[in-house]
């Protein structure tokens, strides 16, 4: 019997899933689990997330291919229906949904260090219409520092470089998340880590992006903007000092204390 953890990530979705399910799968020590990604190109660099054992599977159809009737199944995915999911759960031994919006944060966040960049802005690991384009000149009037996503093409990259004196490449995500007093994002994971670190975050709500996370932001008192409006996001900055913000809950190791004691080991 073998454990397997599912993930949705791609070029449209960004990584935030994945961020968070290799923070689970860290968090599970020992346990042989092995990572399915439904995009190749991520599982390839898994390693360097701490994640040992991963295969690109590109849908969520295909779990059937690399696993077998008995298995265990931990999902972080919205992508099957209910019948689907009924499947799953006969299929598997033990299957395991993680919600939309569950939050986990890796440990290493809850240990600030020195504030080093005032300002940046972090738009997602996707960016797949090049909607962010529409935001750099307010960006620039900030003076925010860029941190670039892991999905953006080349000649996209390199535009956003030109743009900004200060952009900092996918690798930097740690140092940035941790190392930023104010903190710009349309990625509800990296909102919560920049949270964790002691910074200020302000959440940019995207269209195409679920709004699940809005409620705890509301209870974190960190603030939500819709449909990007980046006008709105100057006026928090202005007074971002009388902001009273709440440190999530450092909880991965109750979540695999939970995992645990409901697989099979």
């Amino acid at each position: 019997m073998q454990t397997f953890y599912y993930v949705h990530t791609g070029h449209r979705i960004g990584l935030d899933r994945f961020r968070r399910a290799a923070t689970i799968i860290r968090s599970l020590g020992d346990v042989d689990i092995t990572l399915l990604c439904s995009d190749f190109r991520i599982a390839q660099i898994a390693r360097d997330f701490g994640v040992e054992k991963s295969v690109g599977i590109d849908v969520v159809r295909n779990i059937p291919q690399i696993s077998h009737h008995g298995d265990q199944l931990i999902f972080d995915s919205d992508e099957a229906n209910p019948i689907m999911l009924d499947d799953m759960q006969s299929y598997f031994s033990t299957f395991i949904h993680i919600k939309a919006n569950e939050v986990v944060i890796d440990e290493k966040y809850f240990q600030p260090i020195p504030k080093n960049i005032k300002l940046s802005f972090f738009f997602g690991d996707d960016d797949y219409e090049k909607d962010m384009q529409k935001l750099i000149p307010t960006l620039k009037e900030l003076n925010a520092e860029i941190l670039l996503g892991f999905y953006y093409f080349l000649d996209y990259e390199d535009m956003l470089k030109e743009e900004f004196s200060k952009c900092h490449e996918f690798e930097e995500y740690d140092n940035v998340i941790k190392g930023s007093e104010v903190f710009i994002t349309s990625s509800p994971q990296a909102v919560l880590e920049n949270l964790a670190s002691g910074g200020k975050p302000i959440y940019l709500q995207r269209e195409d992006y679920i709004t699940d996370f809005n409620e705890i932001f509301n209870s974190l008192n960190v603030p939500v903007v819709e449909n990007l409006d980046i006008n709105q996001v100057s006026e928090i900055v202005k007074t971002i000092d009388n902001r009273k913000y709440e440190i999530p809950l450092q909880n991965s190791n109750i979540i695999s204390k939970f995992i645990k004691e409901n697989l099979t080991l």
